[in-house]
């Protein structure tokens, strides 16, 4: 579809064996409170919210990592691997500071926990070394080859770079998107958890262990100077498994006593008598066990009893809350909200934060232009393992609560926004976490919606991972008959479609439509909204007719249960102004279709999405009926009006351009049709690729206005 409205569619190095295991600590302080100077910058700064003071036993590990970031070298890719709370981020920490600081090479840091933190970060390496924007959005949109894309400009990268995969604890991510490689302008530096070398063929691992005695000993003395000597330091790190976090954790613990000071002594005896830490007693050798998770949570758990016993549980029950989402950054704006009233006070929200932040159980990230509170997943996984099941439905019912009220209410088309993707893994997280079914329909619902709010900013990849994994996980509790998850499966078409996987689309919207009309009937509201995606996906295939037909059932169905005054039904009826036939738009509705623009500003207003999108296929029936100056004129408005809230690359912008280069050539102004379609043509290859069927087309009426085979449409009435 080429008039109005388009449908728009969306590996090496060598490997080396370590005498013994390397061993580090990371010292955290914090600062004034604000961003650091210059702003958040996600793949210039380290997204670890606080850079490591000191690292303990780092000297052969850095030698090694500082010898491969020389000028003359690059095409390695060196792997950290440990268990979590060991230091791999820390000792990547340490030498991407050096790299930024001292040498003429560029450091970017990604964070590699999850698909869409990946490609986001990914992509915004991209852009720092050079890719427009054009390009981003088609990426972005899955149109073209994410890592192709990143990779390119890596490789055509000015300055010699370092590039740092933090948390990929699922190198499957990397490995199905291809997004780990190798180039000669850069060294490769990824840390995780996992050690398997088949995960990382061809690239230089290396370990990262607990702290030899010593050094345990001395992260504590260091962190809190006057709770002990060197030897009671020392037997309580062995008591801690000499585990880099949790001393970490300990000594913050102690430091920050002022009421009631705790020495080492009295922190050992709470150790020895509290039978819950008696797997910690074991010291290192412990820690090869088959789920060191719950060594460590017996320590953040002895903090969390210390908030009881002062009188701050909230402290303690915000962690709780915290630890039904998942171990990403969650924006700080979801916890100021008066649903978080159902399991702490609101008005305790900051202190019980404070107080998380003072005892380095967690700390505050900023990420896409968001401020964020991040836990340690082994933190999370030990609380959320220790939490009572009676307070299990009330932390899920606020968590969903929380999510649901940062996801727009009626999500509405507009620019990409970053944000909206830092709630992908949280309400996943909950979907897969919730076995309530009530609870877990709502978290689904909440994961739905955000699927649209990504959807109509044109993250069209986002949205159907999100509906596609939300359904199926929401699936296995609530059936496949069930509406909310079919809801889910419609929204996972309606984004495969824009995606431009066509074949795919329609099968699914078939199958979810069939579904629906034998539970809930052929006018039920689910089932319309599946049928108006489904006739969008037959229009896209050429199959106008069955795509018409489907089209009058929507809005037929759509008039008679929401009334003719609602946006879905406008939206319908404007569908008409494109599918149906010169000669039939002028008879539709006794002639008041046309008359549908002026409609829908009186009853939703000027600026309004389908008040917009029924004047940009106003104008594709005008020019059709031969009426070009009338088309001309609206066209150029709507396409202004798209331009200010999409920007000129967003896809509906090119084809109302595309439309308003028809309109003035049919006038007379060639020489300006071909100048707009140069720019429409253009703008396509660098957000769609040369091969997607809207550049095709494009291109193709270019060259009949260049050739002057083009000509506009014969005036047929109205």
């Amino acid at each position: 579809m080429t008039g109005g409205t388009d449908g728009h569619a969306e590996d090496q190095g060598r490997v080396y064996q370590a005498s013994g295991d390397q061993h580090i600590n990371e010292h955290h302080h914090y600062g004034g409170g604000g961003p650091a100077p210059g702003g958040p910058d996600s793949v210039r700064r380290p997204a670890v919210g606080r850079s490591p003071v000191v690292l303990r036993d780092r000297n052969e590990v850095m030698e090694r990592l500082r010898a491969s970031v020389e000028a003359e070298r690059g095409g390695e890719v060196y792997v950290l691997h440990g268990m979590g709370g060991s230091g791999k981020t820390a000792v990547a920490c340490a030498l991407f500071q050096e790299i930024a600081d001292e040498q003429d090479r560029v450091a970017l840091w990604v964070n590699a926990a999850d698909r869409a933190s990946l490609r986001g970060g990914m992509l915004a390496v991209a852009a720092d070394r050079g890719a427009g924007d054009g390009e981003l959005l088609a990426a972005r949109n899955g149109l073209r080859p994410a890592a192709d894309l990143v990779w390119r400009y890596l490789d055509r990268s000015a300055e010699p770079w370092l590039l740092v995969l933090d948390n990929a604890d699922e190198p499957e991510i990397l490995r199905d998107g291809s997004w780990l490689r190798t180039s000669p302008r850069g060294v490769v530096l990824v840390t995780t958890r996992r050690a398997a070398a088949r995960w990382w063929p061809g690239a230089e691992l290396q370990h990262i262990g607990v702290l030899p005695r010593e050094d345990a000993a001395l992260v504590l003395c260091d962190l809190a100077p006057d709770s002990g000597t060197p030897e009671q330091a020392a037997q309580i790190a062995d008591r801690l498994g000499r585990l880099p976090l949790a001393l970490t954790l300990a000594g913050g613990f102690l430091s920050h006593q002022v009421l009631d000071p705790w020495t080492m002594d009295a922190y050992g005896h709470h150790l020895d008598g509290d039978e819950r830490v008696q797997l910690i007693d074991r010291g290192a050798d412990a820690l090869s066990g088959p789920d060191p998770r719950h060594l460590v949570g017996l320590t953040w758990q002895l903090t969390l009893d210390t908030f009881e016993a002062r009188g701050l549980p909230e402290g303690a029950m915000l962690l709780r809350l915290l630890a039904r989402f998942a171990a990403e950054p969650l924006p700080l704006s979801l916890l100021n909200h008066a649903d978080i009233n159902n399991v702490l006070p609101q008005a305790r929200t900051e202190t019980a934060l404070r107080a998380l932040l003072d005892q380095s159980l967690s700390e505050v990230v900023d990420l896409a232009g968001a401020r964020c509170v991040q836990s340690h997943g082994v933190l999370l996984d030990s609380v959320r393992a220790a939490t009572s099941v009676d307070l299990l439905p009330a932390l899920d019912t606020t968590a969903v609560r929380l999510l649901d009220a940062a996801v727009p209410r009626v999500p509405d088309a507009g620019p990409y926004d970053p944000q909206l993707r830092l709630l992908v893994p949280h309400v996943l997280t909950l979907v897969r976490r919730i076995g309530e079914p009530l609870a877990a329909a709502d978290a689904l619902a909440v994961a739905t919606r955000l699927s649209v709010a990504l959807h109509r900013t044109g993250d069209y990849l986002s949205a159907w991972e999100t509906s596609r994994t939300a359904a199926d996980l929401a699936q296995r509790l609530l059936g496949q008959d069930d509406r909310l998850v079919l809801a889910a499966r419609s929204r996972t078409g309606r984004a495969l479609f824009r995606l431009g996987r066509y074949a795919e689309a329609e099968s699914v919207l078939c199958d979810v439509r069939a579904m629906q009309e034998r539970l809930f009937r052929a006018d039920d509201l689910d089932t319309l909204d599946t049928s108006y995606g489904l006739q969008l996906v037959l229009g896209n295939l050429g199959r106008r007719e069955e795509s018409l037909a489907l089209l009058r059932t929507v809005v037929t169905g759509r008039q008679t249960t929401l009334g003719p005054a609602h946006p879905l039904t406008l939206r319908a009826r404007a569908s008409l102004l494109e599918m149906l036939p010169a000669s039939e738009v002028v008879t539709e509705e006794d002639g008041a279709l046309l008359s549908l623009p002026s409609e829908c500003a009186r009853l939703l207003g000027p600026d309004h999405t389908v008040t917009l999108g029924a004047g940009h296929n106003h104008a594709w029936a005008l020019y059709l009926l031969g009426r070009f100056d009338e088309a001309d004129e609206e066209i150029r408005l709507v396409a202004d009006a798209y331009v200010r809230r999409f920007g000129p690359e967003y896809p509906i912008v090119l084809a109302a351009r595309q439309l308003f280069s028809r309109t003035r050539s049919a006038l007379g102004h060639m020489d300006v049709g071909i100048e707009l379609m140069a720019d429409v043509v253009a703008r396509r290859e660098r957000g769609l690729g040369p091969g997607h069927p809207f550049t095709v087309a494009s291109r193709r009426l270019l060259d009949e206005y260049r050739s002057g085979r083009w000509h506009p449409p014969q005036p047929s009435g109205g």
